[in-house]
């Protein structure tokens, strides 16, 4: 006789599919338990559809989430009985990690099998035989330093995700202090869970730490829990970001909230290029090259010190090239920070093989019931194509028409009502069209910052805006990531990449750190209705509303 319990949320099928009842009693405790484990595919109004893959049981399994945890939740919020061919399977895949073990000896490397018939078929697979330099013994096989991390590519993609115990260079010392008072004279304390976060990384010097990535939400301080690892390693460190401004943002936090002098922190961008024994360098300079047939020379910098920690900040939008310099860098330790674990062209399990797994993954609505990050409200503005863009509308391709209807002209008038709406508050106007951007930031009268903006300016008007001199500020997509902007608590986004999840979610957080008060946050999306543009407006909310954030979705009219 089949189970029934119609008070539960959700509902497992032999697919590996779970549809989750969002309006269920149980939906919430549910989600949040469901999310350690599954991928969110879609999620409309009233069903939301997740789905358990090989790697989301990988990072849970690297994460500490027991297999017994993992179908107790499937069958505690179940409504009909857990299909036994998805039982079988997740024990199956949580049971791969970790029967390959690379260890070292005193000689070399030694990935080691779990028994004699897992070692026979890795050794004749056609992508992992040619890394393994001798058979040891049955189940035993020298590995050269320079494939580690080839081999563990070759291996995830092998459906055997190896445990890399295999240990780390210490690198150069460094004394690293983290300050009491910050140089303006606050007190600085790690929070809770930024001080968990590092002690899950370092695993106290074991072998298990020392690389990984964290997700944190935007605005929970990702950057203080790279401090933190920093702290506990006490070692020469290279620090990669997205720009220039974020450049600047980690070197003045690395002063403001360390013991260490200016003199031991050093930029490595497009102007400076400062090698010292904590460098803050950009993915940009790293990748450039005079033409696409020279070499990338500043990739040199990984072998310019010893280093014994790299930081990969918004590790989600790490550039082929320095994902190819990493795989020969598993002897330094290796921590990835980012909000969004979230990789537009499917690359998570390149993350997962060469940087680590994913170590810690705070829910964005614990960190907002706590008071860390702001509330949010997220709204869904519709508005229909002008009478006089729709016949150009209807005969264009489809990326055509992706823009006309996110240049809709009318968008103008809804942000002036958002405006005026929220006088006085800080706002961001965000989008990725420079001359809809130029055009907004004329009709409003404020200043815009785009690709082309000067550094200069950029600093100038991001103070100005830090500062309170300035309410409104229009920004492209230069902003979407790692920009402290404090004090903005409304974003209007006119316009976006298409159906891209993480920057929905980085343009989120320009405006979830804490605000006085209330604590509240408003984010609005101006979307051209019966449109392409609502097609991908959907796709792109889809990691909040894993998240627990809800849209919504209004008419201009309304």
């Amino acid at each position: 006789m089949s189970v029934f319990r119609p008070e539960n949320p959700l509902i497992v099928q032999g697919d590996h599919t779970v549809l989750a009842e969002v309006d269920g009693p149980r939906y919430v405790e549910a989600r949040d338990r469901l999310s350690r484990f599954a991928e969110l595919i879609k999620s409309p109004e009233h069903i939301h559809t997740y789905r358990i893959t090989p790697l989301s049981i990988w990072n849970a399994a690297a994460a500490g989430v027991a297999t017994a945890e993992i179908l107790d939740t499937l069958e505690q919020f179940s409504k009909y009985e857990v299909p036994q061919n998805v039982v079988f399977e997740i024990r199956d895949l949580a049971s791969r990690y970790g029967r390959l073990q690379l260890t070292r000896d005193a000689e070399h490397l030694v990935l080691t099998a779990a028994d004699r018939p897992l070692a026979e078929e890795i050794s004749r697979h056609k992508h992992v035989a040619p890394l393994l330099v001798e058979r040891l013994s049955n189940t035993e096989f020298h590995v050269a330093a320079i494939h580690r991390g080839s081999l563990k590519q070759a291996l995830l993609k092998a459906g055997f995700p190896v445990e890399d115990l295999a240990g780390y260079r210490e690198g150069e010392p460094l004394e690293i202090v983290l300050r009491e008072q910050t140089l303006s004279g606050n007190a600085f304390r790690l929070r809770s869970y930024q001080s968990d976060a590092a002690d899950i990384f370092h695993a106290a010097g074991a072998a298990r730490g020392g690389s990984g990535v964290i997700v944190l939400p935007c605005g929970a301080g990702k950057t203080i829990v790279g401090l933190a690892c920093m702290a506990k390693l006490q070692t020469s460190t290279l620090i990669l970001t997205t720009n220039v401004t974020a450049t600047r943002q980690w070197c003045g936090e690395i002063l403001d909230k360390t013991m260490l002098h200016e003199d031991q922190v050093g930029e490595y961008n497009g102007s400076h290029k400062d090698v010292l024994p904590v460098t803050v360098a950009t993915y940009n300079i790293m990748t450039w090259r005079e033409n696409k047939h020279a070499p990338f020379k500043h990739l040199e910098l990984f072998d310019q010190r010893d280093w014994g920690l790299i930081i990969y900040d918004e590790v989600h939008l790490l550039p082929a090239p320095v994902f190819q310099v990493t795989a020969g860098l598993q002897a330094r330790r290796r921590l990835g920070l980012t909000a969004t674990l979230v990789r537009e062209e499917h690359l998570e399990d390149d993350v997962f093989a060469l940087i680590g797994p994913k170590k810690v993954d705070v829910p964005w609505k614990v960190l907002e019931k706590q008071g860390w990050i702001a509330s949010a409200c997220c709204t869904e503005i519709r508005l229909p194509l002008p009478e006089s863009g729709r016949m150009p509308y209807a005969v264009a391709d489809r990326r055509q028409k992706f823009r006309l209807a996110s240049e809709n002209p009318d968008k103008l008038d809804v942000v002036r009502e958002i405006l005026q709406q929220h006088s006085g508050e800080p706002t961001l106007v965000i989008g990725m069209y420079v001359e809809q951007l130029n055009e907004i930031a004329k009709q409003l009268d404020v200043p815009v910052i785009t690709g082309t903006t000067s550094q200069l300016k950029r600093d100038r008007l991001f103070e100005d805006f830090k500062s309170g001199r300035l309410q409104t500020l229009v920004v492209s997509k230069v902003a979407n990531f790692a920009v402290d902007l404090p004090d903005a608590s409304v974003a209007i986004q006119i316009s976006g990449t298409f159906g891209s999840r993480q920057e929905e979610a980085q343009r989120l957080g320009r405006i979830l750190r804490p605000k006085a008060g209330q604590n509240q946050a408003h984010f609005y999306t101006i979307v051209s209705r019966d449109t392409v543009e609502q097609e991908f407006a959907h796709k792109r909310q889809l990691f909040l509303c894993e998240q627990g954030y809800a849209y919504d979705i209004v008419n201009k009219e309304e």
